[in-house]
């Protein structure tokens, strides 16, 4: 075995380019100043021994959570494959990381076997039966957030326990559907350390834990320190369930009278019935080349595979490798191109068993090129004046992504949409419950939590699945596997996905600095080009203002895991530096 294992505080040695460098220096002391401010917990975290990079020749695993890496390495040590691990790690992540891993959610994922064979999954959220397009409307036909985006009624029907019990049916190899939950259940039962950034996170939602909730929820029972044991016993007995009777232990049963009863104990519209109709869907993967690259990714209810097919489109076009990385002519040529694809997003994309969603249309190459028809590199388009083209026909989400020892990859994107969902806990059961209801169009033109726009081809429905931003992808080059990557962060998934796959196609980067590498996002409206806060310079943000664009900066964008294939054979892991992600692997 390679073993080569680099750790967190050497691993700047890969970076090549100077901006990178200067971004990680400057990082790096913006984290030393924050450990000194007595309002915040430290994001030094001394809990986990957290390993952000990794080379190896096997296999590998990188989450957001050290113990879920853990879960989904221990599984392929026992001889389970890469769906067995994402079996694992999604259970795991369920204890270990509250705000986004669930039992209580959906996500998508997309395989791609080491004979070249692809797949998707949907177990994204549905809406009940009881749903209608106007139920979040007041008497004068405005949509009321607040219903939306918190408590009972903003709950779709979970999608995660029949989506991983179909990924097992089909192509577990180890066989064993209870050993995948046993490392979840332990961690459930016995408890696991909370880093200093949960910490704070689950003492900054106390609030809301309290007015959402009317029995005690673990969640809120005390003012949580980094290190103190969270443990989960009702969320151990749900799992058990889940365990022994696979999802009719979720969907049937004591666990499924749990959710009615909190349901109506709470205000919401999910019944027995829901519960009883979901089923997860297999899907054809969005495929699209790109530079003599094979780019898969998901396909509707998800948009991200539709919108990253586009920019990467749109952009083709272009050549990027021959411009200044992250200068501003660079970024002015993705972000119009992300423009058009968030306006096509608005306008064209739902679930597509509801609506006729004009895939070929929307990812031909000949259309692509023409929305970059008007594009002036000198002047940034106004969104206003940027429509859908014409078809013929938190922010708080996780990713991980695995690659096992045969070559099998695993992309995975789950989530409960806002952090810690809508807030709402089965009391009984000790999980959370999404609030996916929010990523419908509540009403046309209106924007959701995270400011994207919809319209009809969303609406809601009864049964219908939530158009979604999770973007899981594998990019193949040759016929060979190259790059498993995905991230969270609700509407600027779609950006992070794209620059991740554009910094290692077009500019030649490790999957270590595509990963790290500061990060940028527009997604038409608002008419905002967002830049990281640390990474970019002054002289481009002052070209890209010259040009028009509207510029502003925030923290973070997106929490990118990715595995790559290296020349030699060896896989490189790579853990985003910017939360507690950890990579794993042999």
């Amino acid at each position: 075995m390679a073993n080569s294992i680099i750790q967190n505080q050497t691993y700047l040695t890969f970076m090549k380019a100077k901006h990178i460098l200067s971004y990680f220096f400057l990082l790096f002391f913006v984290i030393i100043l924050s450990s000194c401010k007595t309002d915040k917990p430290s994001p030094l975290e001394p809990i986990y021994d957290f390993t952000k990079t990794m080379i190896d020749d096997s296999a590998m695993v990188v989450t957001a959570h050290p113990i879920a890496s853990l879960a989904g390495y221990d599984i392929l040590r026992q001889g389970g494959n890469a769906i067995d691990a994402a079996i694992a790690v999604q259970f795991s992540l369920a204890v270990c990381y509250p705000i986004a891993g669930n039992i209580g959610g959906g996500g998508f994922m997309v395989y791609r076997s080491s004979d070249g064979t692809i797949d998707a999954l949907d177990y994204r959220e549905m809406a009940p039966a009881a749903s209608t397009s106007d139920m979040y409307l007041d008497q004068n036909g405005n949509a009321i957030a607040e219903k939306s985006q918190n408590g009972a009624l903003a709950v779709g029907v979970p999608g995660t326990p029949a989506g991983m019990y179909e990924a097992f049916q089909k192509y577990s190899k180890l066989k064993d559907w209870k050993a995948l939950l046993a490392p979840a259940i332990h961690s459930a039962e016995n408890g696991f350390r909370l880093t200093f950034r949960q910490a704070g996170l689950l003492n900054k939602n106390k609030t809301k834990f309290d007015k959402y909730n009317t029995d005690p929820v673990v969640f809120n029972s005390k003012n949580w320190k980094g290190g103190d044991l969270l443990i989960q016993p009702e969320l151990a007995t749900t799992l058990k369930a889940i365990a022994n009777e696979g999802p009719t232990g979720f969907y049937g049963g004591k666990v499924a009278d749990q959710i009615v009863n909190q349901m109506k104990k709470s205000g919401g519209i999910i019944t027995h019935e829901d519960l009883k109709n979901y089923q997860a869907i297999w899907r054809t993967p969005i495929t699209t080349n790109y530079r003599d690259h094979k780019i898969i990714s998901m396909p509707p209810p998800s948009s991200g595979g539709i919108a990253l097919a586009q920019i990467l489109g749109m952009v083709e076009n272009f050549n990027l490798a021959e411009m200044d990385y992250h200068s501003a002519e660079h970024i002015h040529v993705v972000v119009e191109a992300e423009r058009r694809a968030y306006a096509d997003r608005a306008t064209h994309l739902g679930d597509s068993d509801f609506y006729n969603v004009p895939i070929a249309s929307l990812i031909n190459k000949d259309y692509l090129k023409s929305r970059m028809a008007d594009f002036n590199p000198e002047k940034a388009s106004v969104s206003d004046s940027i429509i859908a083209g014409q078809m013929k026909e938190s922010l708080q989400t996780t990713h991980y992504s695995i690659v096992d020892q045969e070559g099998n990859a695993v992309s995975m994107t789950t989530t409960l949409n806002g952090g810690y969902g809508s807030k709402l806990v089965v009391a009984e059961g000790g999980f959370l419950l999404n609030n996916e209801m929010d990523d419908f169009s509540a009403k046309p033109g209106t924007p959701n939590m995270f400011g994207l726009i919809g319209a009809e081809a969303n609406k809601i429905e009864p049964g219908k699945r939530m158009l979604s931003s999770m973007t899981p992808t594998i990019v193949e080059k040759d016929g060979q596997l190259l790059l498993v990557c995905g991230t969270p962060g609700g509407s600027t998934i779609i950006t992070s996905v794209y620059q991740t796959v554009s910094n290692v196609i077009d500019y030649g980067m490790t999957a270590t600095e595509a990963v790290q590498s500061p990060r940028f996002h527009h997604q038409w409206l608002p008419d905002k080009l967002i830049l990281e806060e640390v990474g970019f310079d002054s002289l481009v943000i002052n070209a890209l203002a010259d040009k028009g664009h509207k510029v502003m900066k925030r923290g973070k964008i997106g929490k990118v895991e990715a595995v790559r294939f290296l020349s030699n054979g060896n896989l490189e892991g790579a853990a985003d530096i910017r939360a507690d992600d950890d990579v794993k692997g042999f």
